[in-house]
């Protein structure tokens, strides 16, 4: 593959996932549902 492909997956891949930056390495269930939960009400207020 090259470094462009690389590069464009990897970035797909950050996006995935950028809901879950504010959480630390090593995070269970229950802080990653709290997490989301969260940010779930704070959109709804900010609609």
């Amino acid at each position: 593959m090259s470094d462009a492909v690389n590069c464009a997956e990897a970035e797909e891949r950050e996006r995935h996932d950028d809901h879950l930056a504010d959480l630390e390495d090593g995070s269970g269930c229950t802080e990653i549902w709290e997490h989301l939960s969260e940010r779930r009400e704070r959109a709804e207020v900010e609609e």
